[in-house]
C-alpha cells in the first residue's frame, strides 16, 4: 500500500468540514505497541514538569561529560514509565539494557548484567520493587561506588572480591513505590511520580497514534475515545486499535463519533471509561453489602478477582472519579457512584462515609 499524504485541517476546502487525521501503513499489533511509543521528549505528550526537570538534568550531565544519576519512576500502570526510560537513554546517546525485578533471581544474574555494561549505559529494571532483599544488598555498592562485592568460597576460607564497574545509570520503574525499601529509594538521585493525563494530552496522543496506525479520525471521535481512556495512554491506544478494527469491518474506514460509540459500547466501555468489572465492583458493593462499608477481601471474593488487581488497577480510577471511597471501616460507594449506575441514593449514605 502506498503512503498517503497527511491531511491537516488547513488543507480542507470547507472551514466547517470536520478535521481529519489521516495516516497510512498497515502493521501488525505485535509491532504497533513498539512503534506507538514516542522516541524523544518532543513526541512525549504530558508529564510536563517531569520533562522540564529531565531536560535540565540531562543537559547538565552532558555538559559535565558524565552519565546522569540514577532515576526512579513510579506511578499507576500504563502512564509511560518504560517509554520515558527509553527516551532518557536515547536523549543521552546511551545504550539501554532492559530487565525486570522478577527476572533477577540471584545475585549472579545481576552481576552478569551489570558487568556487561559500558560507561554511560542505562540499566532499566521494571517493577523494581520485586527485587529480593539479597539482590538489593548487592545493588547498593553498585549504585553508589560503581563496584560489585562478590563472596568467593564458604566458611573460614571465604573472601570478598571487589570488581570495579562502569559508570552506568540505573532507571527503576515501579507501580508500588511503598514496597521499595528506604535504603534503595534513597540511592536514586532523581525520583519522579507520573500522574494521570488530562483529556487534551490524551487527545494529542491519539492523534499521533492515528497517523501511525493509518486511521482517519474525526475530531469528535478523538474526544470520545479520550473521555473513555481512563486518562491513561496505554488504554487510549488500546481502545483506538479496537475502534480501528470495528470501523474496518463495519464502516468505510473513517472513524466518526457514531462508529466510535458503537465500537466502545461493543467493548462494554461506558462514557466514564468504566468497563464491566468496574461496574461489577460498584454493583456488588451496593447489592451484596448494602453500599458498604466492606473490606477488600470480601469484594475480591464476590467479583472473583485478585485483591491486588482491584486495589492497584480498578480502585484508583473509581476513587478518582469519586464513585468509591475508602473509610476506616472499608469501601463505600458514593452518591456519584449510585447516580452513574442509575440507582437511588440511600437516605443515610452520608453516615457511611464518616
Amino acid at each position: 500500500m502506498k503512503d498517503e499524504k497527511i491531511i491537516s485541517a488547513k488543507e480542507k476546502n470547507s472551514a466547517s468540514a470536520p478535521t481529519i487525521v489521516r495516516a497510512t501503513a498497515d502493521r501488525e499489533d505485535t509491532t504497533l505497541d513498539l512503534t506507538l511509543r514516542p522516541t524523544c521528549l518532543k513526541e512525549y505528550f504530558g508529564q510536563q514538569k517531569i520533562k522540564d526537570n529531565l531536560v535540565i538534568f540531562m543537559q547538565a550531565a552532558k555538559q559535565r561529560g558524565e552519565p546522569i544519576e540514577h532515576v526512579l519512576l513510579y506511578g499507576p500502570p500504563g502512564l509511560g514509565k518504560t517509554t520515558l526510560a527509553h527516551i532518557i537513554a536515547k536523549e543521552m546517546g546511551s545504550n539501554i539494557r532492559v530487565t525486570s525485578g522478577l527476572a533477577i533471581e540471584r545475585a549472579g544474574d545481576l552481576a552478569a548484567i551489570i558487568t556487561n555494561l559500558a560507561d554511560g549505559d542505562v540499566l532499566f529494571i521494571d517493577e523494581i520493587h520485586r527485587l529480593n532483599k539479597v539482590i538489593e544488598e548487592v545493588l547498593y555498592p553498585a549504585m553508589e561506588d560503581y563496584a560489585l562485592d562478590i563472596v568467593i568460597g564458604k566458611g573460614p576460607s571465604a573472601r570478598t572480591l571487589r570488581l570495579d564497574l562502569p559508570k552506568f545509570t540505573l532507571i527503576g520503574a515501579t507501580t508500588r513505590y511503598n514496597l521499595l525499601s528506604s535504603p534503595l529509594r534513597n540511592r536514586f538521585g532523581c525520583t519522579y511520580r507520573l500522574d494521570y493525563y488530562n483529556h487534551q494530552e490524551i487527545e494529542q496522543i491519539l492523534r499521533r497514534s492515528a497517523k501511525i496506525l493509518a486511521i482517519e479520525l474525526i475530531d469528535d471521535a478523538v474526544k470520545m475515545i479520550a473521555r473513555r481512556s481512563r486518562l491513561t495512554p496505554r488504554i487510549a491506544n488500546r481502545l483506538l486499535k479496537r475502534v480501528r478494527d470495528y470501523v474496518q469491518v463495519k464502516g468505510d474506514g473513517i472513524v466518526n463519533s457514531k462508529l466510535a460509540q458503537e465500537a466502545l459500547e461493543l467493548m462494554d466501555v461506558d462514557v466514564q471509561g468504566l468497563d464491566a468489572l468496574d461496574r461489577k465492583i460498584l454493583e456488588v458493593i451496593i447489592e451484596k453489602f448494602k453500599g458498604g462499608p466492606v473490606g477488600l477481601n470480601s469484594i475480591a471474593a464476590a467479583v472473583m478477582e485478585e485483591e491486588g488487581t482491584i486495589e492497584e488497577i480498578y480502585e484508583p480510577y473509581l476513587m478518582q472519579l469519586g464513585f468509591l471511597m475508602r473509610t476506616p471501616r472499608g469501601r463505600v460507594v458514593t452518591e456519584l457512584g449510585y447516580q452513574h449506575l442509575g440507582l437511588e441514593v440511600p437516605a443515610k449514605l452520608q453516615d457511611k462515609l464518616i
